[in-house]
């Protein structure tokens, strides 16, 4: 792995950690996984984890509004973990990160590598260096040039950054590793695919994990992603719903949705209509997908995100589209410790799977 170390804070592809925490800051809960590894065959077991709920706005389209908040949350997710484990990773969502693949000359020094990136970052960076954290990481030789390298550049503001340093720190851990909610949900999408028939070589698999405000749609081949859209649907419009349809305040409308309890007209009158237009949004997403690309199909669709459990999705999304449809489970194929509750986890697994690929990175080999 190559870095840039512009300053002194974070690199952003920073590997061959210590042992960490991931930590998923969303919207609506701060979620924390922690990983480990047994030597002999390199299989993962799943030793802890916590989800927590934050205040409402006190993170708002990936900006932290409330650090105060978050850090009570964070400590509070961290309590319940139960390790002493303090380094994390956390994550930036994609808006917030601009990245980009350039070309450089194989054979390069690092020195003369890490000078020709700081150069080819002032063109696609709209802002002073000086303003931002900078990294990046060389892929490989470049596709059909071996006389060139294919390289990952990475840039953030410094505040997005920082925010989350200050809110871990507030909790008392350490921040060791930044990286962008888009690449961790990839990282863990290597256990997803593993599930899939011969691992989905050579096919299209979507990815969408529906958030609480937001839907990302990110198609893979080969476990690389080749189109990435956002919808803005997610589950607090359900949640909007049941308040108005049944007088209720957010907090009750939440744990009603989660939990069951609300009037038989319920999955009629509200969650019905709702899940079908969660699956409108999703076969629009793929249509969006076919005409800005070359492919015109997708093989599988994997459901993540809180929202994915709702019931009867996955069935209404694979009759809509026609297309194998699954809810994803990053932790399938891990072993479990005995303070994991497997139909708990179950439960809860479609809406870890950036805070799993955030763990994961404890044990990247780059």
């Amino acid at each position: 792995m190559s870095k840039v170390n512009f300053d002194e804070l974070l690199d952003f592809l920073q590997t061959k950690m210590p042992p960490l925490i991931g930590v998923d800051i969303s919207s609506s809960s701060v979620k924390l996984v922690e990983l480990s590894q047994l030597p002999n065959n390199g299989s993962y077991t799943v030793e802890c984890y916590a989800i927590e709920a934050l205040p409402k706005d006190a993170v708002s389209d990936g900006n932290i509004n409330n650090l105060d908040a978050l850090a009570e949350t964070l400590q509070r997710a961290y309590k319940r973990l139960g390790t002493r484990i303090k380094n994390v990773a956390v994550a930036l969502p994609a808006a917030a990160v601009i990245t980009k693949k350039i070309l450089l000359p194989a054979g390069m020094s690092e020195e003369d590598l890490e000078f020709q990136v700081e150069s080819e970052a002032n063109q696609y960076i709209p802002f002073a260096l000086e303003e931002v954290n900078l990294d990046f990481q060389v892929l490989g030789p470049a596709p059909g040039n071996e006389d060139e390298l294919e390289v990952l550049l990475a840039a953030s503001r410094k505040a997005n950054v920082e925010d989350r340093v200050a809110a871990a720190e507030a909790a008392g851990l350490k921040v060791v590793v930044v990286d962008v909610e888009l690449f961790a949900a990839e990282t863990a999408f290597s256990q997803i695919r593993a599930q899939l028939p011969e691992q989905a070589d050579d096919k299209c698999v979507a990815l969408i994990d529906i958030g609480a405000t937001t839907m990302s749609v990110n198609v893979l081949r080969n476990g690389q992603s080749v189109y990435t859209r956002d919808q803005q649907i997610g589950g607090e419009q359900l949640t909007q719903q049941i308040q108005t349809m049944f007088s209720l305040t957010q907090e009750q409308a939440e744990s009603a949705k989660r939990n069951g309890g609300l009037p038989d007209n319920y999955e009629s009158d509200v969650l019905i209509p709702f899940r079908d237009s969660l699956v409108m949004e999703i076969a629009r997403a793929l249509q969006f997908f076919f005409t800005s690309s070359h492919y015109n199909e997708v093989d599988y669709i994997v459901l993540a995100g809180g929202s994915s459990v709702l019931p009867g999705l996955d069935d209404a999304v694979a009759t809509r589209t026609q297309v194998s449809t699954m809810v994803a489970n990053p932790f399938a194929l891990m072993t479990l410790s005995s303070r994991i509750k497997p139909r708990q986890l179950q439960a809860d697994a479609p809406a870890l799977i950036v805070a799993c690929g955030l763990a994961m990175r404890r044990f990247d080999p780059s």
